[in-house]
């Protein structure tokens, strides 16, 4: 079974403060594990702004993007950066495709291109990432711990963060009051 490209919508249940309602967006899945971006968790600080200001990188475009937040991607290696976009932009390398809507990239040259206007149409950055060993992230869903859903780009890398969870839970016909955080087998 592979997830690549899926959604991960937590279940109340689930016993870790750092995902409490998250969505995630399952960049790779394999018998190895598995890794993907929290897309609902936007930080205090730094914004894009300030974050490509730091990095040396000139802002030259007037993008609305540069106000967005950076979300909090998971709890691994939180000094790194993703940006999960659209398939629309090609960067010199370093871009991994996640579904037929997205690709994640994690080189600077994308940052270049979103400061210049260049960038792809729809983008997010995260900081972190979530990732799971081998079956754990199986052991996750057995356990009722998240929901899986096809991914949903429009849902994704819209920058209305305090609803994707319920929007997520909506586009699969479910109403968040009417989850248990208690699994149960037939």
């Amino acid at each position: 079974m592979d997830l690549t490209g899926k959604m991960l919508i937590a279940m109340p249940g689930l016993d870790d403060p750092r995902f409490e309602h998250s969505v995630v967006a399952l960049c790779a899945h394999s018998p190895e594990g598995a890794m993907g971006l929290i897309v609902n968790k936007p930080m205090a600080k730094p914004g894009l702004g300030e974050l490509l200001g730091q990095l040396g990188i000139q802002v030259t475009a007037s993008d609305q993007r540069r106000a967005a937040p950076i979300l909090f991607g998971g709890p691994v290696e939180t000094g790194r950066g993703f940006v999960l976009h659209s398939r629309d932009w090609q960067g010199q390398g370093g871009m991994m495709e996640v579904s037929d809507e997205l690709c994640v990239t994690a080189t600077r040259d994308i940052l270049e291109d979103i400061a210049a206007g260049q960038g792809p149409q729809q983008a997010l950055l995260a900081l972190g990432y979530a990732g799971w060993g081998p079956g754990q992230l199986e052991a996750e869903i057995l356990a009722n711990g998240w929901l899986v859903a096809d991914g949903n780009a429009a849902i994704t890398l819209d920058g209305d963060h305090a609803t994707k969870w319920i929007r997520a839970l909506a586009a699969m016909g479910i109403d968040p009051h009417t989850l248990s955080a208690a699994a149960g087998r037939a």
